[in-house]
């Protein structure tokens, strides 16, 4: 059969869910995985509500900075979830997607080993009868890519959930860290932020050094996550930030990135200490937070076509994230013409109170927005110059906090980048533009490689 790249994605989305099924992991997928050889991976786990993935990059790049200067761990692995332009983005070696031509190689390699893949999909249940879904296959290939590649040490971060997430099957983790919680995906982790705490909680293990950022929550959430590390034998450390981070730097903006930057900071430390390492130098920590980079993540990219026009681009996703968004941009919002280009779509999430939670933020950091893009990033976006009722819906919203703004739309995020160059070019050279890109990783991605190819 054809073992190409595009054969391997193809098959990976083939097994995409249509409906959601119980999110417990079957025997069978976490007998598959549940190996010495994937406890061998000395792995970091990290779940969370949000900061998981730069909390995970950020201690990759801390354990690189240390491999550099010391010579082990000589080659990092690194899993995380989603991609935002590419799907080999989501395994990384030494802090750089894993090139086509390996994730092929390995991909089938599965494919040999595993007949579930080749079962027959069907669409009427819209279900796959045997073997592991897309997220559950993703997990599998990364277990198996840094198993071949014999990575030194793994950071490994949770889908959504903790406790019966597919990345789960990790029985002997390092360490394991927990970052911001907040309510989301509460159709499958449950309605309260206690049901969310107990599930992040999950990946807890006996014998695994237990961290957490200092919760937001407080003593509600702090009580869940020190119950359920108690019933493992451990006690959870909080972190709060860490006054050894170099000052001053964008990497560490805004705030938040501080305290995902601590955090990872500590797991990084814990590895080394339970690994009989040695400890972190102030060089290392220095050359790991100024080597980061975590594209889509308060991002600031000038036009290259129009150098009074900055973009800023941010994959919030939900109600906490989309607030601090429009926090990060209140801060940099300048004397100009603001713009904001918004999409979501998500059956577990609601859209509209998304947007009202985004523009209710922007109001009371005082940001006057003067247009807005609405736009879609659905493989079947709707005909030109058509919006359905959920676009009338985020105008009525829209409007009701935001009156002056003038709204449009724009059926795909190619058409929504060249609209606001229009609407920018349309006020002169001399006044400035600025740009927020925000609502999801699905809409952010495919506008950074419009912006930067």
């Amino acid at each position: 059969m054809d073992r190409t790249y595009e054969r391997a994605i193809e098959i990976i989305d083939s097994r995409n869910r249509v409906q959601r099924p119980d999110p417990r992991p079957t025997d069978a997928v976490r007998s598959k995985v549940a190996a010495d050889k994937v406890n061998n991976l000395r792995i970091i786990h990290v779940a969370g509500t949000k900061g998981k993935g730069s909390t995970c990059s950020f201690a990759e790049s801390f354990l690189r900075a240390y491999g550099e200067r010391t010579g082990c761990p000589a080659k990092t692995g690194m899993y995380t979830s989603p991609h935002l332009i590419y799907p080999e983005e989501r395994i990384r070696l030494n802090g750089v997607p894993i090139d086509r031509s390996r994730f092929a190689t390995y991909f089938f390699e599965l494919w040999d080993r595993l007949p579930q893949l080749q079962s027959v999909y069907d669409s009427n249940k819209g279900v796959v009868e045997r073997g592991p879904r897309t997220l559950q296959l993703y997990a599998l290939l990364a277990f198996h890519i840094f198993i071949r590649e014999e990575v030194q040490v793994t950071i490994f971060e949770t889908h959504s959930g903790g406790e019966y997430d597919a990345t789960n099957v990790i029985e002997r983790p390092v360490v394991t860290a927990v970052t911001t919680l907040g309510m989301d995906h509460i159709c499958t982790l449950g309605p309260t932020i206690e049901n969310i705490a107990w599930h992040k909680a999950g990946i807890f293990k006996s014998g695994a050094v237990v961290l957490s950022t200092t919760q937001d929550g407080g003593t509600t959430v702090e009580r869940v996550l020190n119950e359920r590390a108690a019933a493992r034998g451990e006690a959870v450390r909080f972190v709060g930030n860490d006054d050894r981070l170099p000052a001053g730097m964008r990497q560490l903006e805004p705030a938040v990135q501080m305290q995902n930057a601590s955090l990872a900071l500590a797991a990084a430390e814990a590895w080394l200490d339970e690994r009989g390492a040695g400890k972190l130098d102030p060089s290392d920590i220095r050359s790991g937070v100024e080597q980061w980079s975590w594209p889509g993540r308060f991002q600031i990219i000038p036009d290259i076509s129009n150098e009074h026009c900055t973009w800023y681009l941010d994959a919030a996703h939900n109600d906490m994230s989309v607030v601090i968004a429009a926090q990060w941009f209140a801060t940099q919002a300048r004397q100009a013409v603001t713009i904001l280009i918004f999409s979501h779509i998500n059956e577990l999430r609601d859209s509209v109170a998304l947007l009202k939670s985004l523009a209710t933020a922007l109001r009371d950091t005082e940001v006057k927005i003067d247009h807005v893009v609405f736009t879609s990033y659905d493989k079947m976006p709707t005909k030109e110059g058509a919006s359905t009722e959920n676009d009338d819906l985020l105008r009525e919203v829209w409007h009701g906090l935001h009156p002056e703004s003038r709204v449009w739309w724009e059926p795909s995020i190619d058409g929504a980048v060249n609209r606001t160059r229009s609407v920018a070019a349309n006020h002169g050279d001399r006044i400035q533009t600025q740009v927020l890109i925000t609502g999801s990783q699905h809409l952010v991605g495919p506008a950074l490689n419009i912006l930067q190819p």
